[in-house]
């Protein structure tokens, strides 16, 4: 069975870059952000369930998500935010797990997550990888991703995550994505241990 390791670190960090270095080099990829959002637009069970605790207005006449009532609900409430991680994590984990099925043949996996220590799905994993990057070149990157944010919107975002601090003590390896330390050879040795780790056990 395939080793399942995990990239997470702080928005804004690049993890998004570092696995399409991953993926040229034939790893699958799931993000767990993504399905997270198509979960929540499909799965029925967890429809019904974010209905029944945030209101029918979370959905559009189209059955749409009504990504800005739900983020108007939650984001300055805690523990509204808690109680949908614990509603979507759980269908995720289920949702990754049938995905990873599609490559039996691979030796490693990777689960693209932001708050993987947050949910603790990290501990299905085998090794977690932290993406790390100063805080004011994160804010720089977010803002031109997503211009619509203002300074302050992002440093909220960034005050409710786990400090990056944190996530690197607790992680078994760092990625410096910080402009200076180049990504690809930083990646390539923990794609070969990866894979020897994976052929020896």
């Amino acid at each position: 069975m395939s080793k399942k390791i995990g990239i997470t670190g702080g928005i804004g960090t690049g993890k998004s870059t570092v696995c399409l270095i991953f993926k040229a080099l034939g790893v699958p990829i799931y993000d767990a952000d993504s399905r997270a959002k198509y979960l929540m637009r499909s799965d029925p069970v967890l429809i019904d369930q974010i209905k029944k605790y945030f209101g029918e207005e979370c959905y559009l006449a189209d059955n749409q998500l009504n990504t800005i009532f739900l983020a108007q609900k939650v984001f300055q409430n805690q523990s509204q935010l808690d109680l949908l991680n614990r509603l979507v994590h759980p269908q995720v984990r289920q949702d990754m797990q049938h995905w990873a099925l599609q490559f039996p043949e691979k030796p490693y996996l990777l689960k693209e997550a932001a708050l993987m220590y947050e949910s603790d799905s990290y501990q299905d994993l085998y090794k977690i990888m932290v993406v790390s990057a100063p805080l004011e070149l994160r804010i720089e990157r977010i803002r031109k991703r997503d211009p619509q944010r203002t300074e302050a919107e992002i440093r909220a975002i960034i005050s409710k995550q786990m400090p990056q601090e944190e996530k690197e003590r607790r992680a078994d390896f760092v990625i410096e994505n910080d402009g200076e330390h180049l990504l690809i050879p930083q990646i390539l040795p923990l794609h070969k241990i990866f894979i020897q780790h994976t052929l020896t056990q």
